[in-house]
């Protein structure tokens, strides 16, 4: 062989090496690059678990004694009866064992909904068990009575008020 060709030979070889070397940082930076998105990636994955658990917890929190409260709203329903139907007064010993069962129930979060007499039905909070004939137009599809008091727990229903509707 020649010179010549010899020189061309090394010259092609060594633009081959050059070339593939450039490949290769291509290939680094593009691994870096996605390397780089995937970490991203998790730590938003985290960041939103962490916040979700958070959040589960805060309710979890608010709500835990749920079933404590509701075993005990019927009881809180039956000294409220024997209070009216006895005309007891405010020193008497009935009394303030529902005030202070009423007041210990209104710390851990137990909130009554207000009485919604003359108000329309709204089933996110009122349970209409009964309807009956309106006297007035005015009277028509809205409360006229409350049989069993409604109440929330941590912003939620834990039971529904049970109202008597004007049809």
């Amino acid at each position: 062989m020649s010179k010549k060709k010899i020189e061309e030979n090394t010259i092609k070889k060594e633009a081959k090496k050059v070339e593939k070397q450039e490949e290769k940082q291509l290939t680094v930076e593009e691994l870096l690059a996605t390397e780089k998105d995937k970490n991203l990636r998790l730590i938003a994955e985290f960041d939103n678990f962490r916040k979700r658990n958070a959040k589960e917890r805060i309710e979890l929190f608010a709500i835990a004694g749920q079933d404590i409260m509701t075993i005990l709203l019927p009881i809180l329903d039956d000294l409220e009866r024997a209070i009216t139907s006895n005309n007891y007064d405010q020193k008497h010993g009935v009394v303030l064992v529902y005030n202070k069962l009423k007041s210990s129930l209104e710390t851990k979060g137990l909130v009554e909904i207000d009485c919604p007499i003359g108000k329309s039905l709204d089933t996110e909070f009122h349970e209409a068990i009964s309807m009956v004939p309106a006297e007035k137009k005015k009277q028509k599809n809205k409360i006229i009575d409350t049989v069993e008091k409604g109440y929330l727990l941590g912003g939620r229903v834990i039971r529904h008020a049970k109202v008597v509707v004007a049809n």
